[in-house]
């Protein structure tokens, strides 16, 4: 998997690790040293496993450069030394043989005697003259060994080094914005030099980006499918103000496991609002309909509803809904808890989803349970004590006005 994975983050983003550093500019010794100092103040960030930066100038080169002036002495071009360096060094097909169906080209070249040293290159390696003889090539050219960058990496028309990050222990987020005012107040950088972070964490700026939208989204849409069932505004807000407490022991399991905030764990939180206003959906409308049940029973008897009437009722109907609420939490516990226990490919995203779904439900129990009821009371019982209030003042002014 790690094989699969490293593969294609290469393809998508340039860099094989979680967090990767890429250093643009015009200058290769300038940039390894910058990647270099990079390299250095990111071993020191909190959370960094490993870090290491390209070596970019580390190659070895033969240069072989015509000297114009002696070539013009012994009335020879540049393409007549580059044809002989091409031939000696390097090889020329001058014919082809046949093998049965199959055809390969012979090629010839110098031995590798005379192209090894530099010293028997520039002796040994003669370049024919116009009026007949040769001349060593060391007559023509000069030869001398250089150090280059052993690879040149390009991206959007500039060079590049790149720094590669592993990363331990701490959530990718959190870490690149330590490191990158680490970065920004401790290595100097020219002018003309840039630096991107890039790695997996493209993928979660990209992912924070969409979230802004799906998440403040996803809540409006829950607020209104809520006003659509109820109609009312009240017992909408009751719901919606009731999502924070659901979503308590998602956060408690993730700190109890270790995990750190991700996507995952993001998508993982969005379902977990989703199943806990479904309950609370469910619980409202047991309390609604045993409320309604208690004010036809006090009707029928002739009598004012009192906030004792009104205690009873949400008993009733809180008591009605552990079952259902029991089966519910029971089947998707089930459901997710042999996930926490996978190994397989892709355990590691499925966990995060999971883990504040399974810590959600939990709380969400004890949310649906105590916390609904306990807020639908005091909701409903602010109207209802003004309501007795104003009655037993009516009954207060005819008792007078009889006396």
């Amino acid at each position: 998997m790690p094989p699969i994975r490293n593969r294609i983050d290469m393809l998508s983003t340039g860099i094989r690790t979680p967090v990767g550093v890429k250093v643009f500019g015009t200058d290769l010794k300038e940039m390894e040293r910058i990647a270099r100092d990079i390299e250095k103040m990111l071993k020191a960030v909190p959370g960094t496993s490993s870090a290491y930066a390209e070596r970019v100038i580390g190659g070895y080169y033969l240069d072989i450069v015509p000297d114009r002036v002696a070539l013009a002495r012994y009335g020879l071009a540049v393409g007549d030394v580059q044809d002989v360096i091409s031939m000696a060094l390097g090889s020329v097909t001058v014919t082809s043989t046949v093998e049965g169906r199959e055809r390969y080209g012979v090629a010839v070249r110098y031995p590798r005697a005379y192209r090894s040293d530099p010293k028997a290159i520039a002796e040994d390696v003669h370049v024919p003259l116009p009026g007949g003889g040769t001349v060593p090539l060391a007559e023509v050219a000069r030869i001398e060994l250089t150090r280059g960058a052993t690879s040149i990496r390009t991206e959007n028309g500039q060079l590049a080094v790149y720094v590669f990050v592993d990363i331990a222990g701490r959530d990718l987020g959190g870490y690149v914005s330590e490191a990158r005012d680490a970065v920004a107040g401790n290595v100097m950088m020219p002018p003309g030099y840039s630096v991107a972070w890039s790695g997996q964490f493209e993928y979660l700026e990209r992912a924070e980006a969409r979230l802004k939208v799906v998440v403040p989204l996803t809540l409006a849409l829950i607020f209104l499918l809520l006003y659509l069932n109820f109609g009312r505004l009240t017992e909408t807000l009751i719901v919606m103000l009731s999502l924070p407490f659901a979503l308590v022991g998602g956060v408690w399991l993730m700190w109890w496991m270790g995990f750190n905030a991700s996507v995952a764990v993001a998508v993982g939180f969005v379902a977990l609002a989703g199943v806990a206003a479904e309950t609370g959906v469910i619980m409202l409308i047991y309390l609604d309909h045993a409320l309604a049940e208690s004010r036809t029973a006090c009707q029928r008897e002739g009598r004012t509803m009192t906030r004792r009437d009104l205690h009873e009722a949400i008993m009733v109907g809180a008591v009605e809904r552990v079952r259902p609420k029991m089966m519910t939490v029971v089947a998707i516990m089930a459901g997710l808890l042999p996930i926490l226990w996978s190994t397989g490919a892709g355990s590691e995203i499925m966990q995060r989803i999971a883990v504040p779904m399974i810590g959600g439900m939990v709380s969400s129990t004890l949310l649906t349970l105590v916390v609904i009821p306990a807020v639908y009371g005091l909701v409903k019982g602010v109207g209802l004590g003004r309501r007795h209030q104003s009655e037993v003042q009516k009954v207060e002014g005819l008792e007078s006005v009889r006396a």
